[in-house]
This record gives structure tokens, C-alpha cells and sequence, in this order.
């Protein structure tokens, strides 16, 4: 009996010091991006993994981080529109926005996205595409600590760099380069738009080649960016 007490105690003891490295590291690594651009992200990793097992030898991730006062100000007011209209406001969660979001998807239509900004950012950094428990329930702290250290603009400037723009095509650097050939200073508000509106399906969906839905979504986009206003984003 004694021995088996022992043995819980300890299994305890090691679970509970196996929280508290989980939660000082990634409260570490959380607050490290805050200045340093991410190498990486757990979502690029996933693709090359599942590239490398599909032996597809052709897929490459383009990657390059551009900073904040590189970007347009139409190119980030895109994004906010097409993704997350209240995110400089909310804590990380618009539980609103997510019940439109639904009704949406229940009338057949998907414009607006159900997560923010901030729940985005932290699923691409960290975690993984599904949607069990344990994923939205790490989503959660992540998006927690992301708003808690990070400032608005940092969590903005993160998204368009580390976003899915097209197949292994992450950030505004690489999307523009690629489907409109400049850099992302020089890009038009409706090419913006184009960019915003495959964010929902960025593997089937191209910006240089809209279907209907793209043009549509963005024509919807735009119209959202006229009603926010220019001057939308400037105390962030």
C-alpha cells in the first residue's frame, strides 16, 4: 500500500512539474516572438511533413518575413476586414462574430471567418488543424497568452507573415511576389482584397486566378473596407 502511494505521489509530483515547464516555455517562446519573427510555424512543418510522406518533391515553402511598415495600410484593413472586423477590440474571442459565422455556413454562405485574428495566430504558430478538446483547448491559451503579451499590432504583423496565402505560399511577402509579381508595398487595394478572400481555402482557392467565390468574396471585402474606414487600424 505504502509503495503504491509512493508511486501516485510521484506521478502527481511529475505532472505537475510537467505543467509548470509547459507553461514557463511557452510563456517564453509567446513572449520571445513579440520581438523576433518566427523561423517557422507549426503549420509549415505540418506541410512539409505531410509533403515529404506524399513524396511530392515539387512542394516548397515560400517564407519571408516583411515588417509592419512594409505592409499597406489597405493590405492590413483587408485582412481585418475579410477575418476578424472587431479585432481591435476584443480579448482574443468574438463569440458574436462566431454565432454569425454559423449562420452563415447554415444558409450556405461562408464570408466571414468564425475564428479571429488572434485564435489564428496562435493555431498557425503552435498547434494543428482539427477540432477536438485538447486542440481548442490549447488554442485557447495560447490566444490568451498572445493578447495578454503581445500588443494588437504585433499580433496583426505576425498573421499576415505567417497567414496561407496560397499552397505552401505563407505571408503577404511571398503572396504578392508570387501572384502579382511585386512587393507587398506596391500592392493595389482590390489585389488586398484578392489575397483576403482566399484566406478560407488558400490550397483551392488562387488570388491570381479568382473563381466566382474569390470574386465575390472579395467585392465583399471591399465593401466592408469602405464601411470600417481608412482610419480603422491607426491606434493599434
Amino acid at each position: 500500500m505504502k509503495k503504491t502511494n509512493k508511486t501516485s505521489v510521484s506521478i502527481i509530483k511529475f505532472f505537475q512539474w510537467a505543467i509548470i515547464l509547459f507553461v514557463l516555455s511557452s510563456m517564453f517562446l509567446v513572449l520571445a516572438m513579440r520581438w523576433i519573427p518566427p523561423p517557422t510555424t507549426s503549420f509549415m512543418l505540418q506541410r512539409r511533413f505531410t509533403a515529404a510522406v506524399s513524396n511530392k518533391k515539387k512542394f516548397k515553402i515560400t517564407y519571408q518575413w516583411v515588417d509592419w511598415e512594409k505592409i499597406p495600410s489597405h493590405t492590413k484593413l483587408a485582412i481585418v476586414a475579410a477575418e476578424d472586423q472587431k479585432f481591435p477590440y476584443h480579448m482574443g474571442f468574438d463569440f458574436k462574430s462566431i454565432g454569425e459565422a454559423v449562420k452563415e455556413r447554415t444558409n450556405g454562405v461562408r464570408f466571414r471567418g468564425a475564428s479571429t485574428i488572434s485564435q489564428q495566430v496562435a493555431k498557425n504558430l503552435f498547434l494543428w488543424p482539427g477540432q477536438s478538446y485538447v486542440r481548442k483547448g490549447l488554442e485557447a491559451y495560447f490566444t490568451l497568452l498572445i493578447e495578454v503579451l503581445w500588443p494588437k499590432r504585433r499580433i496583426l504583423e505576425v498573421y499576415l507573415n505567417v497567414a496561407e496565402f496560397g499552397n505552401g505560399v505563407f505571408g503577404v511577402s511571398a503572396a504578392s511576389g508570387i501572384f502579382f509579381n511585386k512587393s507587398p508595398s506596391k500592392l493595389y487595394q482590390y489585389e488586398s482584397a484578392l489575397l483576403a478572400a482566399v484566406l478560407p481555402n488558400p490550397s483551392r482557392f488562387r488570388a491570381n486566378r479568382p473563381s466566382a467565390y474569390v470574386w465575390n468574396r472579395s467585392s465583399w471585402i471591399m465593401w466592408n473596407m469602405r464601411l470600417l474606414g481608412r482610419n480603422y487600424l491607426q491606434d493599434i
